[in-house]
């Protein structure tokens, strides 16, 4: 008998349906012999190398011992974990954990989970790589230090439940630095003049009395109105046009960043979300022909694509479209990530037959809209170009030039597969030469925008172009920002908590390099030396840990305590652990001591004198036990709790009189008033239910300036501090900041 090991069961579920009795095929379930969870795991030896001291876990045994049974029955024992260099590493530690020489197990990989690949491989196996698990190790050990030192740091000095990351705390400080910039944002004022000439030709002004304008040269309503007049008294004739040939170029297979960017932005998938649905469709879902992989391996930075996989492909194209969609020879992506190592080939389908349309009745419905995505991306990057007619007219006079560009696609090329993202802009036919009246000109004035707040997707991008992580690290980094409450996503805006910024502050003065995206780039760039046998691992390890440790050891003694906890004697009405008085960016809020379990807060407002002994009686009973009704402050305002709590959790909204604002609706510019529901008081339109707008704070006439928001500004208290708030994307600013209108 012959045995298999894999990380996966539902991958060894699909490679045992390939094989036949002479080979078992049995799953370790990821890791099985790690650093030890309770505790440090690392000496320094004599040499000032430093030792991992591995273990297997406990909930590993049983695993251990059933491999191990298994091990010492077969002829030969195959290590058959992913290839990429964390498979590298566990296929290393299974044969330490089975008590076997890992140089003397074949090692065997596929970029698929299909027969054909799976016999390929057994017999073409090799020795496990010592340098891709040596960068592996150098990579777990040094995160290891990272967070086993600077995250009880942080607990100690801001607040209990922080952690932080070797690729953590850079990715934060990219988040912390663009809010920051959208918060230093000063709008600058510009100005365009639209206009429409005959036949409804739309054009942009592009130069004025032989000076060049760009979007923002006109920086006045002065100026503006001077331009428009001149143009109003011109004449202008058709002085030139010009048409060319544009190509819409196919885009290039998908690897584990434009995936995620792709199902985030076309599917609303987390990375997370995406990792897991790709991860599926990988070890094996059910087919016509049984159960099988249907995509190639999903941690990948390759855009390499198999010669069987292009010659399949290109009978497709040629059966489905036609010989004009084929190109003459196969394209090929060269363009790679920084310091791209992993994988060895982009995220394909494994069989073409098995179209989206076939997929539909087998696959789950998450699945589906995956694997259409990579389905279609896999076909789409080996058609010819879509071919557009490009046109450009430019209407002159004396004083003035415009311009009015146009497009009509004259071969759809890749769109027949994945539909036209470009639509046409058709222009008249005109002839040079020939004069052209104005048909409507109106002046308009702009403001500059803020940059945007990163999604999950531009994160990704952003981290990808500056060799930040690796396709593993994306997604869980993101989730750990999230879960640690660094970060709120809303909106799919990632939105910083103060606590980011805390954080962020104490690591810039006393940990530069831990959040210095360049630093943490070379990192990555000399793993992938040790990966390559060029740089040695200990060395790495050794000049990053003993100046890392001396910091860490100036930031216990130098680092001022921000803790700044007052008990106040009540409980949080979420869990019953107490609450505290605590100081935050913005002042100071009441929080819950359970956090980070527990994300209970409060404004302030005077709460730190209420006690459960000490509150204002309501002069009303609770309709449920009968016991007297008391007022309490919450997120959401004032509201009437039973004092019989937690024994009886009976709520109400409290009564409120009606007052109207003085600001107009600024959906319909009608009447709104404040009124009451069970969630609080709220400000509502009186030409409900035509006009649905609604707010938790009572509107302003000023607009917000983020970019593609145009929401309208509400004043509110934010922990301890005036602030406007928009009520459409939820920005705050100081009140300073902001003149009022």
């Amino acid at each position: 008998m012959n045995l298999i090991i894999v990380e996966s069961p539902a991958k060894a579920k699909t490679i045992k349906n390939f094989l036949g009795k002479d080979y078992e095929v049995v799953a370790s379930k990821g890791h099985i012999r790690d650093l030890p969870k309770s505790r440090f795991g690392i000496s320094v030896d004599e040499e000032n190398h430093l030792v991992p001291a591995y273990s297997v876990a406990k909930e590993n045994a049983a695993t251990v011992k059933e491999i191990t049974a298994l091990a010492k029955k077969s002829d030969t024992i195959y290590i058959a974990t992913d290839e990429d260099r964390e498979g590298e590493a566990i296929g290393w530690h299974i044969a330490h954990a089975i008590k076997k020489d890992p140089q003397t197990l074949p090692r065997i990989v596929f970029h698929e989970i299909t027969k054909t690949a799976i016999n390929n491989a057994l017999l073409n196996a090799r020795k496990i790589d010592m340098n891709m698990v040596n960068a592996q190790q150098a990579r777990r050990i040094l995160d290891r230090v990272v967070g086993y030192k600077l995250s009880p740091l942080l607990s100690s000095k801001i607040q209990k439940g922080l952690s932080g990351g070797r690729v953590q705390s850079s990715t934060l400080k990219l988040v912390v630095d663009r809010e920051r910039e959208i918060r230093a944002f000063v709008p600058v004022e510009y100005w365009s003049i639209d206009t429409i000439f005959k036949k409804d030709i739309e054009a942009t002004l592009i130069s004025h009395k032989e000076d060049k304008l760009s979007k923002l040269s006109i920086t006045n309503k002065n100026s503006a109105d001077a331009i428009t007049q001149s143009v109003k008294n011109d004449s202008f004739i058709i002085s030139s046009i010009e048409t060319k040939e544009r190509r819409s170029q196919t885009p290039p297979p998908f690897m584990t960043s434009t995936l995620q960017q792709v199902a985030s932005s076309k599917l609303g998938f987390t990375p997370k979300k995406t990792m897991m649905v790709a991860q599926t469709l990988y070890e094996g879902v059910k087919t016509p022909s049984g159960t099988s992989g249907v995509i190639t391996y999903m941690r990948t930075d390759s855009l390499n694509l198999a010669h069987e996989a292009l010659s399949a492909v290109r009978g497709v194209i040629e059966s489905r479209f036609g010989k004009k969609y084929l190109p003459d020879e196969p394209k090929v992506y060269n363009k790679k990530a920084k310091g791209a190592q992993e994988a060895h080939e982009a995220i394909r389908p494994t069989m073409l037959q098995f179209t989206p349309e076939v997929a539909s009745s087998f696959l789950k419905p998450d699945e589906i809209k995956l694997y259409r995505l990579i389905y279609e991306r896999f076909m789409s990057c080996q058609m010819n170009d879509a071919v557009f007619e490009q046109q450009s007219i430019l209407f002159s006079s004396k004083e003035n030039e415009y311009r009015a560009s146009g497009r009509k696609l004259i071969f759809d090329g890749f769109y027949a597969l994945t539909g036209a993202e470009d639509k046409d802009k058709l222009l008249p036919v005109l002839k040079e030469g020939d004069t052209i009246d104005i048909q409507s000109i109106k002046p308009e004035q702009h403001f500059t925008e803020p940059p945007a707040r990163y999604s999950e997707a531009s994160l990704i991008k952003k981290l990808e172009s500056e060799g930040v992580g690796r396709p593993s690290t994306y997604a869980p980094t993101i989730a750990t920002l999230s879960g640690r409450t660094y970060v709120t996503i809303e909106k799919k805006q990632i939105i910083p908590t103060d606590m980011a910024f805390t954080v962020t502050e104490i690591l810039e003065k006393n940990f530069a390099d831990i959040v210095d995206i360049s630093f943490t780039a070379n990192m990555e760039e000399k793993l992938d030396e040790v990966a390559e046998g060029i740089n040695d691992w200990q060395k790495l390890l050794s000049d990053f840990y003993f100046p890392f440790s001396e910091q860490v050891e100036d930031g216990k003694k130098n680092i001022v305590s921000l803790k700044m906890a007052k008990p106040l004697g009540r409980a949080c009405p979420n869990c019953g652990e107490e609450l505290l008085l605590r100081s935050g960016r913005f002042g100071e809020f009441i929080a819950c001591s359970g956090f980070p379990k527990c994300k209970y807060t409060e404004q302030v407002e005077g709460a730190e004198n209420k006690t459960q002994e000490n509150t204002e009686p309501s002069g009303e009973v609770c309709d449920k036990c009968g016991k007297d009704m008391i007022v309490k402050s919450g997120r959401n305002g004032q509201f009437l709790a039973c004092s019989g709590y937690p024994e009886c959790k009976n709520t109400k909204s409290i009564n409120i009189e009606e007052k109207i604002s003085t600001t107009p609706c600024p959906e319909c510019g009608g009447e709104i008033s404040l009124k009451n529901s069970r969630r609080g008081a709220f400000w509502g339109c009186a030409g409900y239910p035509k006009c649905k707008f609604i707010s938790k704070f009572e509107p302003t006439t000023i607009r917000c300036k983020a970019e593609g928001c145009g929401g309208v500004l509400a004043q509110r208290v934010y922990r301890g501090k005036d602030v406007y708030e928009c009520i459409k994307c939820k920005t705050r600013t100081p009140i300073e900041e902001i003149p009022a209108k």
